[in-house]
């Protein structure tokens, strides 16, 4: 049987969500060609955001995508692109500076304001706390994978983009501390280690549960079609050994580069200079934003 989230064939949810991962790089290429003379603004990392939106577009408006009701497999791989591969990826690309200079100057003005009110700045403050990040990638990790919520997810098409949405929206909380892009200060600190290293407990344990299990746990996948030959107990053991796998190693990844980090002063001279050249522009009154623009 079809999931629902599936039956409405030519839904226009992918192709609204193409148009605008498109808009996105568009607009923040258009930014980093704009500042591509300051050298805190690597090419590297215009790279490395237009690759984060692709594999977003990858799990969830993709061919790929919708094999996630017939394989466990799939639908595990596009959570560990929306919520391990992607987020970082995104943020190394520094979107809020760049963005700055690609949004058109009508739209920045009121940005501009509202990231000076109060309010906007205490709001953001405790998001981006370690704590709150890791509790709320851990919930949501959780909590969709507990049968009954994964089979509502699997049979409401709203539901299910939703999920899809908390999955990459808890990966971006889980990677600001990590990554800390602009206008964050650099606080790294040997603390990243261990929150990098608590955070694969709650996949280790789903994963080794999923791994051993001798049973299925979503029965959704019991009617689907088996596809490359899988039984849907083996498509469950490889679907967790996907997510076990993937996320050790790109955690382990991390940790290293925040080692790396932490022993060159080089590079925290870097993150210095990027905030000291953008900060006045993005937080700069609608006239000095004119006058940046230079038009």
């Amino acid at each position: 049987m079809q999931h629902l989230h599936h039956s409405a064939s030519g839904s226009f949810g992918p192709v609204l969500l193409t148009l605008i991962l498109l808009l996105s790089a568009i607009t923040y290429l258009r930014g980093w060609f704009a500042l591509r003379s300051t050298s805190t603004v690597r090419g590297w990392r215009a790279f490395s955001l237009v690759f984060g939106l692709l594999l977003i577009c990858v799990a969830v408006a993709s061919p790929v995508a919708a094999l996630d009701h017939e394989l466990l497999t799939v639908h595990m791989l596009q959570h560990v692109l929306l919520m391990t591969l992607a987020p970082p990826l995104i943020w190394l690309g520094e979107p809020a500076a760049v963005l700055a200079r690609g949004v058109p100057r009508p739209f920045l003005n009121p940005i501009a304001y509202l990231s000076k009110r109060p309010q906007i700045g205490k709001l953001g403050r405790f998001l981006v706390q370690p704590q709150v990040c890791w509790l709320a990638a851990s919930a949501v990790l959780v909590i969709w994978h507990i049968p009954a919520v994964f089979r509502l997810g699997m049979k409401s098409e709203a539901l299910h983009m939703f999920e899809e949405g908390s999955f990459l929206v808890a990966g971006l909380l889980f990677w600001w501390p990590v990554v800390q892009p602009w206008p964050s200060a650099s606080t790294l600190d040997l603390s990243i280690i261990l929150y990098l290293f608590f955070a694969t407990i709650p996949c280790d344990i789903l994963s080794g549960f999923l791994v051993f299990c001798d049973r299925v746990i979503y029965p959704s996948y019991l009617s689907s079609s088996h596809l490359l030959g899988f039984s849907a107990l083996g498509d469950q053991q490889c679907a967790a050994a996907l997510m076990w796998t993937c996320v050790t190693i790109v955690y382990l990844i991390a940790g290293v580069v925040v080692s790396m980090h932490l022993l060159s002063p080089r590079n925290c001279r870097e993150h210095v200079a990027l905030d000291c050249d953008l900060r006045a522009y993005v937080f700069a009154s609608p006239q000095n934003v004119e006058a940046l623009h230079g038009d």
